[in-house]
């Protein structure tokens, strides 16, 4: 079920991609583990170039990556979010460093899962039909 229209999936976009640049230091893991602190950073400042570069509301720089592709592209940075600690070996610091991978990451799947990647489309759609 894709209920997710693309203007509000923007929005979670920039607040995700801040979220996960002030990780380290909203939950406390920056001195625990520098893996988690940078990988949390890296994750977000491409979070928010790709958003700036989609076709969708929240393109401000340009519209060159499809909604399609953006999606894939969040659900795949979800998947590495959420097996990060593993892979990198911060599961054992303490919760500070891994859960907020694993619930970010849960996250990014399903806004992936739940957005409708035509939304904009169809709106425009309904607004010319509206408009003729």
């Amino acid at each position: 079920m894709r209920f997710i229209p693309t203007r509000m999936h923007a929005g979670m976009d920039y607040l995700v991609g801040v979220l996960l640049v002030a990780a380290p230091w909203i939950f406390q893991f920056a001195d625990e583990s520098s893996a988690a602190t940078w990988i949390s950073v890296v994750a977000g400042v491409a979070l928010i170039g790709l958003s700036a570069l989609t076709d969708y509301e929240g393109g401000i720089i340009a519209r060159a990556i499809p909604m399609r592709a953006h999606l894939a592209t969040d659900a795949l940075l979800g998947l590495f979010l959420a097996v990060s600690p593993w892979l990198f070996g911060f599961a054992d610091e303490g919760a500070n460093a891994w859960l907020p991978f694993v619930l970010i990451g849960l996250a990014e799947i399903g806004a992936a899962a739940m957005t409708d990647p035509d939304a904009r489309e169809s709106a425009a759609r309904r607004t010319h039909a509206h408009s003729s």
